[in-house]
């Protein structure tokens, strides 16, 4: 069973999380101040964290380093771009904007665990596409797919969360942790070389558009 480790000093709000992830099937631990939970760290390690940043003690922010090793989650009422990106630069993996829905939180949380089966993060494969994360190659079933900085960002995203309906801000922000080129009018253009190249590998048209919310990344 994971070990989830819910960091919040906001009872209600922890009280929802622990409730949702342990009817997931989570084993889910407490914390409400940054100090406490270093205590706690001293003495196990979760398998992933949820880290609200204004905390009593020690802020996340200052609790984050401690937490090298861990998936963490972010989870906060900032919602800054800025913030966003310096969180995950400084080694968070996910960030949640407070109010948030636990349906949400749920899938995010199964998708940064799932990324934890193999540490490294070598090879995301899905639906017979394969993408290598340490040489950033590409594949459909053997066939090589060369991508741009920006094309590989985004099919890594959407490899990390198959099936699931990726909003276009929560790609934006993600994928500029790997390139640095794409806005928001460039966005569409470069989902749609992604498809042309995929397609042009014999996987079809595995990149859909959700009219008004963003893209997922079908099997087949």
């Amino acid at each position: 069973m994971k070990t989830i480790l819910v960091i919040d000093d906001d009872v209600s709000i922890g009280n929802l999380m622990q409730e949702a992830l342990e009817q997931a099937g989570y084993l889910v631990r407490r914390a409400y101040s940054g100090t406490e939970a270093a205590l706690l760290l001293a003495q196990q390690t979760p398998d992933l964290a949820i880290l609200d940043l204004m905390l009593p003690g020690m802020t996340g922010e200052e609790l984050l380093p401690r937490l090298r090793g861990v998936p963490v989650m972010v989870v906060s009422a900032k919602a800054d771009l800025e913030d966003r990106v310096a969180l995950l630069q400084e080694g968070a993996a996910d960030y949640l904007v407070k109010p948030f829905a636990l349906r949400e939180l749920l899938a995010r949380v199964e998708a940064r665990l799932r990324e934890t089966v193999n540490p490294a993060g070598r090879v995301l494969r899905y639906g017979g596409i394969e993408l290598n994360t340490d040489t950033r190659e590409a594949s459909f079933q053997g066939t090589p797919v060369h991508l741009t900085r920006t094309e590989y960002a985004i099919l890594k995203l959407l490899l990390q969360n198959p099936g699931q309906v990726l909003p276009k801000g929560r790609l934006l922000d993600r994928i500029s942790l790997d390139t640095p080129d794409c806005t928001e009018s460039s966005l569409k253009t470069h989902v749609s070389n992604l498809r042309r190249k995929l397609k042009e590998a014999g996987a079809g048209d595995r990149v859909e558009a959700v009219w008004g919310i963003g893209f997922r990344l079908r099997e087949s």
